[in-house]
């Protein structure tokens, strides 16, 4: 991927590490706050993933030490009409579920506040690797509104739904050692350290198997609303098409050769 593509956008800057493309949100003087602007140019990022020219995973965080993502911004949203909302409220679950459904791996390196949102941001990527300054939280309902960008449904899924209700309706918001107690958060890192803590995760993952990558990512995403029995089926599938990959053939020549395996990444 050639990041000189992206040179020219206004909110986002992107970066390419040996492991990961990172993607910085770069509006820093409003906690990094996402418009129209900023979706559409993090759609463009994943059009080019999509495409199939990619690094092994996909780093997202936020310009600065105070904000991942400190929420959508408010200025844009508060003269929308229903209509307007609803085509932004589309808008933003499409992207987030694009991020979700990306055959590398997503991490969300947070610095910061993740609020709204920057929240929702992050519970759309795979991992979320939180400094000890972060702070996340769906205030929403201070604003009289609903989250907008999956919220109400990711939330649940990753706390379970006494949690996920707590947090919605009062608003609060929590630290990252709270969040990382009731699963929001995945691993805590010193202050300043999100990023490198997501890349390290990034330089990890990319020793494996590309190909196996994608079917643990299909086999756990799928299979979460799977009744148990279709799940189980679905990994059974996963598992068996993986025996018609030369990945799997490498892998298992290199445990019994006692050398690291060799990967070829498309």
């Amino acid at each position: 991927m050639d990041i000189r593509d992206f040179s020219s956008f206004e909110t986002i800057l992107v970066e390419s590490h040996q492991d990961a493309l990172v993607v910085i949100v770069n509006r820093p003087s409003v906690l990094n706050s996402l418009n129209g602007t900023v979706l559409k140019e993090m759609a463009a990022v994943l059009d080019a993933i999509e495409a199939g020219d990619s690094a092994p995973a996909l780093i997202i965080t936020g310009q600065g030490p105070k904000a991942f993502v400190g929420g959508a911004d408010i200025a844009a949203m508060e003269p929308m009409n229903p209509v307007e909302a609803a085509e932004f409220s589309a808008f933003g679950q499409t992207l987030f579920s694009r991020i979700a459904a990306l055959p590398i791996v997503a991490i969300a390196a947070v610095n910061g506040y993740a609020l709204g949102g920057g929240n929702e941001l992050a519970m759309a990527c795979d991992l979320r690797v939180a400094a000890r300054n972060a702070r996340f939280g769906q205030p929403e309902v201070g604003l009289g509104i609903t989250p907008g960008f999956g919220g109400t449904q990711r939330l649940a899924r990753l706390v379970g739904l006494s949690r996920a209700l707590d947090l919605a309706l009062t608003g609060r918001i929590i630290d990252a050692e709270e969040a990382f107690r009731i699963g929001l958060v995945d691993r805590l890192v010193p202050e300043g350290e999100a990023l490198s803590g997501a890349l390290a995760i990034a330089k990890e993952i990319g020793k494996k198997s590309p190909f196996a990558l994608r079917q643990i990512k299909k086999a756990v995403s799928q299979g979460l609303d799977l009744p148990a029995q279709d799940g189980l089926l679905l990994e059974r599938r996963l598992f068996a098409e993986c025996f018609s990959h030369a990945d799997q053939k490498e892998g298992m020549k290199a445990f019994l050769e006692k050398r690291p395996p060799s990967y070829t990444r498309r």
